[in-house]
Order: C-alpha cells, then structure tokens, then sequence
C-alpha cells in the first residue's frame, strides 16, 4: 500500500477500559499497535481514559506524577485484599478507588450476590488516606461490586448503624431493611476538615424506577426478589441517612449520582461528600479537549457500545468533545448493541470480533482482536480517503466493509447503517 494522505498525520487513541478484560492503557496500546500497521509514520497521542473505575489511581497518578500506596483493606466479600489508593504529584490530593477495594473483579463469581457485598474496604481506604494529611480525597466510582448504599464505608468510618434491638447490622445491601437507627457520634473527625469530592455519573440514582439496584442489581448477580429486596434496603437508607445525620439540601433518593458504585455516592454525599460528574473531574488532568483538537482522527473504545453509552460512557464523552473541534470519531467496542450506531458525536463504529466464538475466548483475547479490528477500520479510512472526488478532504471514518454487531458472543448482520 503506497503512503497514506497526509490528513491522517495525527490520530489521538482516547479508550476506556474493557471491563474485566483490558485496562484503559492497554486498550490504548493495543488501538495504537493497530493503528501503526496502516498509518507508521503518524504521530499517535494515547489518552488512557478512566471513569471512576477500574484504573482511576494508577492512571491519575501517573498523569500527575504522583505514587501509590499499598496496603491491605476489606474486599467486598470481606477478606484481606491487597490495594491501592493515591497520592497525586501536588501533595495536598488523594484518590481512593472504590474498585480497587469493592470493585466486581474482586468478587468470585461463585458469590455475586449484591444483597452480601459490602463497601467496608472503602471506608479503610478512606481512613488511610486521611491519615497522609491531605486536604483533599477523590473517590472514583465505577465497576462497583456492592449495592450496599456505602453503608459498609461508613461503619469503617465510624458510624453504627443499629437495628431494632441496638445490635449492628451484618455486611451487605440486604441488612438495610432491617436498619432503624444511625449513630454516627464515632465518625472519623478528619472528615469535616477534608474535601471529598465523589467522581460519578449524575444519571446513577438511589432509588425510583431506575434507582441503582433495578438498573445494576442484575449484573451484579441479583434476581428479580433480591432486585426489589436491595430496592426496599436503599429506601430505608435513603430515609435513615437523611434523618440521623441530618442531610440538608441533598435529595439522597434521586439526586444525580447518589446511585454510583451501589449507591456508595448516597453514603458519602451524607457525610458531607459532593457528588461531582465524573468527566468534569478526572479530565482535568489530561488536558483531553487541546489533544482532541489537534487530532486528524480520534478513536476511542469501550467494550460495549450500545444505547448506555451516552448515559456517562467514555466514548460519548470523547465524542462529545471531539466535537467542539470538528473532528471525525471512529468508536471501536467488544459488542454492538441496540443503539450503537445513535451515540452523539461518532461517526462510525466498529465491533472487535470477526466470527462466532465464546465470551471467555473474546476477553482472553481482547488486545489481538482491539488491534485486528483498529487495523481492519482504518485501511477502510485510507481507501475511503482516496475514492474518485474525495482527494481534498478529510476522511470520514466508515464502518468496514462486512462489519458485524456482536452481542454476547453471538454474530449477526449488523445493524449499522
């Protein structure tokens, strides 16, 4: 293939992670090396993005030049796990993942079971990152494996949440229903001189027809009776909190994010936390809208790219972005699903997986297929770019030629258009 026009001297890899699969940075890598095999010579600016979740310390540290600290905590099914939270490069701010503590990956999939799994681990992150004397703490929400309302957090905090008789509730989101009163006279001190700052997606909500335990209680391992159990569980929460710890101004039940990470965001909004959208936060430090606007072509990713994603996804941030420069997105996702091809702002997408094969097979094989189809996708760009009446102007991304929507591992036509 001769040199590809000079249009595409610039591209920007701006990924999320794909969930139990690849980290944000190795997504970025693996577009990257995909990306190289059609364009060599381009200039290739990789932007990692993280949501809140799975990755948000390393990467914000590294974005900083910060450092982690390592220590043990409670994990959502109550061992000792190894973790993490961060100290970024200006000294005075650190950033507890509740992933790397509550997170779903750390919950076997033998015990998924959301009315069980509690955020304890979090509050012992919190009360060590309080102990380094910062001024500020960032908690990033996503990829939770809790639905406990960061009841668990608080306990680790100090609080005591009583039942009927004033004996403590056990772990998990179920013991909500059974909690009538709060005493929250041992809460940790250093709270009310240090500002909390929760990064989560505002469409994330406690309670109400789309409250957190209907919309992620399922894949988290809920049936349909523990769905409405948990619901019932955040309910009284909501009530409790906003009685006992005298929550003022703050709708815990339907605020926007009070639902993040099982509703972690309720929990810490009540102890004097703001519950901040996430993007507005983390990109802060990436300086994400010059690098887009100096793009030639922005490719991002995710591992499903489906209605959801402009609900707060990466993708449709990035789109959303690219955007205000007018720049092309080629979005790139494990499945296509209903709406894929309706996200604001991108301009074509394109799913990894070129046949039939098994979940598990698709994610050990994650980064081969991320690359294969980056290159597949862009080879598509390039001919695109050099068709009869099209020699002076940019390419616009195409969904390649024979592409499929994959959806949990199966193949049909795609839908996109």
């Amino acid at each position: 293939m001769s040199s590809p026009p000079p249009v595409l001297n610039r591209v920007v890899v701006a990924p999320s992670g794909f969930k139990e699969s690849l980290s944000a940075q190795a997504a970025a890598d693996a577009i990257a090396a995909g990306v190289r095999r059609v364009l060599p010579d381009a200039e290739i600016d990789r932007i990692p993005l993280v949501d809140g979740g799975e990755g948000t310390a390393v990467a914000l540290a590294t974005a900083t030049g910060g450092r982690l600290v390592a220590l043990a905590a409670t994990s959502p099914v109550g061992d000792r796990v190894g973790t993490h939270f961060a100290l970024l490069g200006s000294r005075d701010t650190a950033v507890v993942e509740m992933a790397a503590v509550a997170g779903l990956s750390l919950v076997p999939r033998a015990l998924r079971d959301p009315g069980a799994t509690t955020t304890y681990g979090v509050g012992e992150l919190l009360r060590a990152a309080l102990g380094t004397g910062v001024r500020r703490i960032l908690v990033g929400c996503g990829d939770s494996g809790t639905s406990d309302g960061g009841a668990g957090a608080l306990q680790a905090l100090g609080a005591r949440l009583l039942d009927a008789d004033g004996f403590e509730l056990a772990p998990g989101g179920r013991e909500l229903n059974r909690l009538v009163r709060i005493d929250p006279s041992g809460l940790d001190v250093r709270l009310k001189d240090t500002e909390l700052l929760v990064a989560c997606n505002p469409y994330n909500v406690l309670c109400g027809v789309q409250g957190v335990a209907r919309v992620f209680g399922p894949q988290k391992g809920a049936t349909p009776a523990q769905v409405e159990e948990l619901s019932a569980g955040l309910e009284n929460w909501a009530r409790v909190l906003t009685r006992d710890l005298g929550v003022v101004g703050t709708d815990l039940r339907t605020g926007p994010g009070t639902g993040a990470s099982g509703g972690l965001g309720a929990g810490l909004a009540a102890v004097g936390a703001r519950l901040l959208p996430r993007f507005d936060v983390l990109l802060d430090h990436v300086d994400l809208d010059a690098r887009l606007a100096r793009a030639d072509l922005v490719l991002t990713a995710e591992g499903a790219l489906d209605h959801q994603t402009p609900r707060g996804k990466v993708p449709a941030e990035v789109a959303r972005r690219a955007k205000l420069s007018g720049r092309p997105v080629l979005a790139l996702a494990g499945t296509l699903g209903e709406g894929a091809h309706e996200v604001p702002g991108v301009d074509a997408c394109h799913g990894i997986v070129p046949a039939p094969m098994a979940l598990a097979d698709a994610l050990l094989r994650a980064s081969e297929l991320l690359t294969d189809a980056t290159e597949r996708a862009l080879r598509m760009v390039v001919l695109g770019s050099r068709l009869p009446g099209r020699a002076d102007q940019a390419p616009v991304p195409a969904v390649a030629a024979g592409a499929a929507e994959v959806v949990s591992g199966t193949q049909r036509p795609s839908s996109v258009r």
